[in-house]
């Protein structure tokens, strides 16, 4: 028996990629899945193939940017299974361009979505998991933020203050209630890249996916492994890139 099993799990921006590929892999584990993104039709599909495989799976309709879609992400995990044990932060956009080219609309639906998205995920999942007496925050970061590179700062700056606040949330934790796990991604095989605007970005962008990108599936396995500890141990922190990354 998989200690999955018994584990309630939420996850955001779960509609393709990364998202859906965890999906898939802790309700093939035996977790109950509830699963958040704003492409409702993609999440019904979802669901329809983990019900039809004996797996336990809810969709709903989740915009990260606004709080009570999270809070109601929340509520039906907890209505449905009777509680929630993890929630994994997925969702997030990059969008790639140099500061001087000063897309201010860009960075503001990068700001909405990687940073205040887990802040609104955190603030609806927290007193859940203080009730319950444990709980867990698997969040999606990215190597962006690790390597600086040009045309991604803002990018890089929303995930590296998303590991800034995991980490003092982490050290104002340590009651043992909440565990917290940062997860790092190097080039993963997503759509991710595909709403670059600028074509020849975008097109770069793509090659390096196709090229280097390894397969969703392979963070969703660092993901199960992170949930499926002892309550008493914390993997902090995961980096999975491509071998032949930089």
């Amino acid at each position: 028996m998989s200690t999955l099993d018994t584990k309630v799990v939420a996850i955001t921006g779960a509609s393709s990629g990364i998202g859906a590929a965890t999906a898939l892999e802790l309700a093939a584990r035996g977790a109950a899945v509830v699963l958040g993104a704003r492409r409702t039709d993609r999440l019904d599909s979802l669901v329809a193939r983990i019900r039809a495989e004996g797996g336990r799976g809810e969709a709903v309709a989740v915009d990260v940017t606004r709080r009570a879609d999270l809070e109601r992400l929340v509520a039906t995990a907890v209505s449905r299974f009777g509680r929630l044990d993890v929630l994994v932060g997925n969702a997030g956009v990059a969008r790639i361009s140099p500061v001087a080219d000063l897309d201010v609309d860009s960075w503001e639906a990068m700001i909405d979505i990687n940073l205040r998205g887990v802040l609104h995920g955190i603030a609806a999942a927290l007193p859940v998991f203080r009730e319950q007496g444990h709980g867990h925050l698997v969040t999606t970061i990215s190597t962006s933020g690790l390597k600086i590179v040009p045309t991604q700062a803002v990018y890089a700056g929303t995930k590296n203050a998303v590991r800034t606040l995991l980490e003092a949330l982490r050290q104002e934790s340590t009651d043992g209630v909440l565990r917290t796990t940062s997860v790092s991604p190097g080039f993963v095989r997503t759509e991710l890249v595909d709403y670059v605007e600028d074509p020849a970005q975008r097109a770069q962008s793509q090659e390096a996916m196709a090229t280097l990108g390894i397969s969703p599936d392979a963070v969703a396995r660092a993901i199960a492994f992170a949930i499926e500890q002892p309550e008493d141990v914390e993997i902090g922190d995961i980096t999975i890139r491509p071998a032949k990354q930089n």
